[in-house]
């Protein structure tokens, strides 16, 4: 649209009010695709219910697209190096279908702890009902310790597509073809 606009003002600029109309309609029109778009600040409902006395997961900033899962501990878990344990979390959720939980590594505990996630990013079903639970690994060479209401994790929720197959005996061709894995480079 904005090359369109550029041509009019190039070569209408004589004709000030068909200028000014054509202004007008492209405002209009970016207002509604605007408008149509998803927007950020639009927030959708998800049951949850919190067996581990600590707060729920919440966004700790503005721009935050995860929240912080807390580990639900009796007793403190010291994982020894490359030991890998499932920490429960205390929370069950009921998703909207058509949406996921994905479950996600805290970058701090990975590069000062050697702490992260098995099966990243983990993905919960809008039909799980079960309690989350966090697949921890410690990859330092020093046993690392979990505390109870220690930030383990991420949760990001995310609007999901389902598909149906179409079984083609070709697929159209690319420039990329079947490269893969470093075949553009290191």
């Amino acid at each position: 649209m904005l090359l369109t606009l550029q041509s009019f003002h190039c070569g209408m600029v004589r004709n000030k009010a068909l200028y000014r109309g054509f202004v007008v309609l492209y405002t209009f029109i970016a207002e509604i695709i605007t408008f149509a778009r998803p927007s950020a600040n639009v927030m959708i409902q998800v049951k949850i219910i919190n067996q581990s006395g600590h707060e729920l997961p919440a966004y700790e900033t503005i721009g935050a697209a995860g929240m912080d899962l807390k580990a639900n501990l009796l007793a403190p878990v010291t994982l020894q190096p490359l030991e890998r344990t499932l920490i429960p979390t205390g929370l069950f959720i009921e998703l909207p279908m058509g949406y996921e939980a994905q479950i996600r590594p805290r970058s701090g505990l990975a590069i000062k702890r050697g702490l992260t996630l098995l099966n990243t990013p983990g993905t919960i079903d809008c039909d799980y009902r079960g309690e989350i639970k966090i697949i921890m690994v410690n990859l330092s060479n020093e046993p690392q310790t979990i505390a109870d209401g220690e930030r383990i994790a991420q949760m990001v929720v995310a609007r999901y597509e389902r598909v149906t197959w179409e079984h083609v005996e070709m697929l159209s061709e690319t420039v990329r073809g079947e490269g893969g894995f470093g075949h553009t480079g290191s």
